[in-house]
């Protein structure tokens, strides 16, 4: 039988699935537990008065409200599996070929801006002189042709903090590992904060590899980093950072959401269920949203996650963990589909389509995070996202001078 997973007729694609899911026992029965249940009328019209959206459609406020109702009298496992073909507006998702499979990947994962132009040669050359990394190059990016080759004022680069080499050994992830890491460079908080005044961004993202052999994780360092570029840009800089969980310590990650940074990331990575699975042992789901619920704690204006599709989830899966980052009181989320960087690493479940990608994006909103990107080609430090944040921020900052 076809491994290819795709949606039954006359429904919203991701409500089907959820409930096909259900249906087949692969969503627990917690999923919105703590959500109310629908009403005995909407039930009660899931005969002839019925009108369901569009084959397809995942737009609409009221997204979420229709998947309840959905998941309480879904389809059968049979209307499942009599799903529209792959290729159309109501496939879910596509079986992702093996690392020797000359089969070709969707046509929505074809980039069609690829690296090159004045930009993108400007900003490497940049970042070579002062020997910087950058995420986009170390986790190889998807997306650097459009971030680095971007109109001026809108090219970006992801700075990475504490060097190329992390500590620990993430199933997903192409950064280079070791027990020992060279030594930090200390001159880097002022060669990053002077890159970026160079650039004059309005928002710049910064990231880091984790560093379990330094007593305080590296906090110091991305804290000063953070001050510096504060300072150099009379505070006019907004600055995203992308962080480890500190192994959960409490004054590491108030030190750094206390830096002065604008958004505190940290990426849970995938659902609760495939923690063990995709990253490193010392991570966990528990630790990862803890770190963040403190981060808010301790001030850090918005608090920001991401997670990755293709590695094995179910639709039900992704729906509660983003339930429960709301819950811990996270502000963005970004979705984008897990790519298999080289054979040694963990091979890709599926390709997830761009609709059920739109319908988490719609879920996401209406269960009212601040923002949310869902898409293929989304990654945390994304683009669109950093505009978006760049222009909310700002309308804050005015808002609160006007109090």
């Amino acid at each position: 039988m076809s491994s290819l997973r795709t949606f039954g007729r006359g429904l919203a694609p991701l409500e089907q699935l959820a409930g096909a899911a259900r249906q087949a026992g692969v969503v627990g029965q917690r999923l919105f537990a703590s959500q109310p249940a629908p009403d005995a009328a909407s039930s009660a019209n899931n005969g002839a008065d019925a009108r369901p959206p569009p084959p397809g459609s995942l737009a609409g406020p009221d997204a979420l409200s229709r998947l309840r109702a959905q998941l309480e009298g879904g389809p059968d496992l049979a209307d499942f599996i009599r799903g529209t073909p792959v290729g159309t507006a109501g496939a879910y998702s596509t079986e992702a070929p093996g690392w020797k499979d000359r089969r070709r990947k969707p046509d929505w994962l074809k980039r069609e801006i690829m690296p090159g132009g004045d930009n993108y040669t400007r900003i490497k050359a940049k970042l070579r002189s002062l020997k910087l990394s950058t995420v986009c190059e170390e986790a190889r990016c998807p997306n650097i042709g459009e971030c680095w080759g971007g109109a001026e004022g809108t090219a970006t680069a992801t700075i990475m903090l504490m060097g190329d080499t992390c500590t620990r050994g993430c199933r997903f992830c192409a950064v280079k590992t070791s027990r020992a890491p060279p030594p930090l460079d200390e001159n880097e908080p002022e060669s990053v904060s002077e890159a970026v005044a160079e650039w004059g961004l309005g928002y710049v993202v910064l990231t880091s590899v984790d560093r379990d052999d330094l007593p305080d994780g590296g906090s110091r360092h991305i804290a000063r980093t953070i001050s510096l570029l504060k300072s150099k840009t009379d505070d006019k800089l907004l600055v995203e950072a992308l962080v480890p969980d500190f192994s959960g310590s409490a004054e590491d990650v108030e030190r750094v959401a206390r830096s002065g940074l604008d958004v505190f990331a940290h990426n849970v990575e995938t659902v609760p269920r495939l923690q063990g699975a995709v990253r490193d042992r010392r991570a966990n789901w528990e630790q990862s949203v803890r770190v963040l619920r403190m981060a808010k704690e301790f001030g850090a204006p918005l608090t920001k996650t991401s997670i990755m599709l293709g590695c094995g989830e179910s639709p039900g899966e992704v729906l509660d963990a983003m339930r429960l980052l709301r819950d811990a009181g996270v502000d963005v989320v970004t979705l984008g589909q897990y790519m298999r960087p080289t054979k040694r690493h963990m091979e890709v479940a599926e390709y997830v389509s761009p609709e059920a990608f739109k319908g988490y994006e719609d879920a996401a909103m209406e269960m009212g995070f601040v923002y949310a990107a869902a898409g293929p080609m989304v990654r945390s430090s994304y683009k669109a996202g950093e505009l978006y944040l760049e222009e909310y921020l700002k309308k804050q900052r005015g808002e609160a001078a006007t109090a």
